[in-house]
C-alpha cells in the first residue's frame, strides 16, 4: 500500500523534496550564515585549478550562455515539425530567466570576487547558468523521454545532458564566479520548477501530437 502510494505520488514527493532543499539552503546561507558547504566544495574543486582545466571549464560554461540557449530555442521553432515543442522550450527559458533575475535582486548576494578566474558582474544567488541550464537541458531530457522510442538512446542522451548540466554548474564554482550554494540553489529550484512546468504543459503537448496524427 505504501509502495503504491509512493509510486503514484513520486512526482509530488520529489517536488516537495527539492523545494525543501532550496528553502533549507536559503536558511543556512542567509539566516544562519553558515558557509560550510561553500568552503568544503570550493576547497576540493580548487585543487583542480590548472591551465588545462581552466580552458575546459571556460568552454563548458558557454553552454549555459544566453546566446547558445536562445539559438537552440529558435532553431527548435524553425526546424522541428511540432512547433509547440519549440514554443514551450522558449517559454521555459524566458520564465526561468525571469525567476532567476528576480531572485538575484531579492537576495542581493555579492559574488566571490577574491576567487574569480574570469570577470563576472551582477549578483550571485542563485547561479543563473546553473539554474537556467538545469531548466533548459532538463526540459530537453523530458522531451527525449516523452518522444524518443529507443530506450538505450534515451539513457545515453540523459546521461550526456545530465553530465553537461553538472559540468556547467561545476564550471561556475571553478571559475570563481559563484559559491557552491549558488549552484546548488539553482539546481534545486529548477528541478522543482521543471516538475510543475512539465506537468502543466504535458496535456498541451499531447493534444498537439494527437491533432497532428
Amino acid at each position: 500500500m505504501i509502495k503504491k502510494w509512493i509510486l503514484k505520488n513520486r512526482k509530488w514527493i520529489f517536488l516537495s523534496l527539492f523545494i525543501l532543499l532550496f528553502l533549507l539552503l536559503i536558511e543556512t546561507i542567509f539566516v544562519k550564515e553558515i558557509f560550510v558547504i561553500d568552503d568544503y566544495i570550493y576547497h576540493h574543486i580548487s585543487k583542480l585549478i590548472s591551465n588545462n582545466f581552466t580552458k575546459f571549464f571556460k568552454l563548458v560554461t558557454h553552454f549555459g550562455d544566453a546566446p547558445i540557449l536562445i539559438g537552440i530555442s529558435i532553431g527548435s521553432i524553425l526546424f522541428l515539425k511540432n512547433k509547440k515543442i519549440g514554443m514551450f522550450m522558449s517559454l521555459n527559458l524566458v520564465i526561468n530567466f525571469i525567476f532567476n533575475q528576480y531572485m538575484k535582486i531579492f537576495f542581493e548576494r555579492p559574488r566571490p570576487i577574491d576567487l574569480m578566474i574570469v570577470e563576472e558582474r551582477g549578483y550571485s544567488f542563485p547561479s543563473g547558468h546553473s539554474m537556467i541550464s538545469m531548466a533548459f537541458y532538463g526540459f530537453i531530457i523530458f522531451l527525449i523521454w516523452k518522444y524518443m522510442k529507443n530506450k538505450n538512446l534515451k539513457w545515453l542522451y540523459t546521461i550526456l545532458l545530465g553530465t553537461l548540466i553538472i559540468f556547467i554548474g561545476t564550471s561556475r564554482i571553478y571559475l570563481g564566479v559563484h559559491y557552491a550554494s549558488d549552484v546548488l540553489a539553482g539546481f534545486y529550484f529548477s528541478i522543482a520548477y521543471l516538475i510543475i512546468y512539465t506537468t502543466i504543459i504535458s496535456p498541451k503537448l499531447n493534444n498537439a501530437k494527437s491533432t497532428k496524427n
